[in-house]
């Protein structure tokens, strides 16, 4: 079931799909049934299908793909599905157990607190660089549509047209793997806070550790003197 339309999502019917991706209403209907014979899910209204934008971004791929049809939709498929099963939140994997975590309440709540506004702003950025992927794809695609009108008619726009896009994906590559990086170091830096309270902690429990054991010796010490003095008597 289709989990990835965003609120308030704007729909479009064949017909608007047609104008919108440059091609006859009986070739999006052809495009639809491709889809669906390779397992791609549409929204639909009855028999009618109702479509959204990473819909058309898919009848776009079929539009502009040199490869056989059917090879083109199972490959749209994998990533429909991909994209339904994507976990909402970012999830960081602690190896050690919870004896590790503090145990002190307030030190306990400061560290999820962190955890949590960390996870928070990972989230954020996951968003961000798809909305920047998403908006990336459909400038390329507009340009790729805006390409095919130009070369029909003029060659040298054509070679223009082409190497502005080169730059446009060159562009929107680096500012993707600029994200990416940023992200990494946000996990790092992450991972880096949580290993240095562990070892505060684990600190802390040692000093206690080795108190309570010369408290003990101190003990012994002063209760066989006691003894000791007893028995003088």
């Amino acid at each position: 079931m289709r989990n990835d339309i965003q609120p308030n999502e704007q729909a479009f019917s064949t017909k608007e799909v047609a104008e919108e991706v440059g091609i006859a209403t009986p070739t999006v209907r052809k495009y639809g049934q491709i889809l669906e014979r390779n397992g791609y899910e549409f929204l639909k209204d009855g028999d009618r299908r109702i479509f959204v934008q990473s819909d058309i971004q898919a009848l776009i791929a079929l539009r502009d793909t040199d490869k056989p049809l059917d090879d083109t939709a199972k490959k749209l498929v994998v990533q429909q599905k991909e994209r339904l099963e994507e976990p909402e939140g970012t999830e960081i994997a602690l190896s050690d157990t919870a004896d590790n975590l503090p145990q002190d309440p307030n030190q306990l709540k400061e560290l999820l607190l962190f955890v949590a506004n960390e996870l928070a702003a990972a989230r954020e950025m996951n968003i961000q660089l798809k909305n920047d992927m998403a908006q990336m794809k459909i400038t390329v695609a507009q340009l790729q549509q805006d390409h095919h009108v130009i070369s029909s008619s003029i060659g040298n726009s054509a070679q223009r047209t082409n190497a502005k896009i080169e730059r446009i994906i060159e562009q929107q590559d680096a500012h993707y793997e600029s994200l990416l990086q940023q992200e990494r170091e946000r996990s790092e830096l992450l991972q880096k806070e949580i290993q240095k309270m562990r070892e505060e902690q684990k600190s802390e429990w040692n000093s206690q550790n080795d108190f309570n054991k010369r408290l003990e010796e101190e003990i012994q010490k002063r209760k066989w003197g006691w003894l000791t003095a007893i028995f003088r008597k």
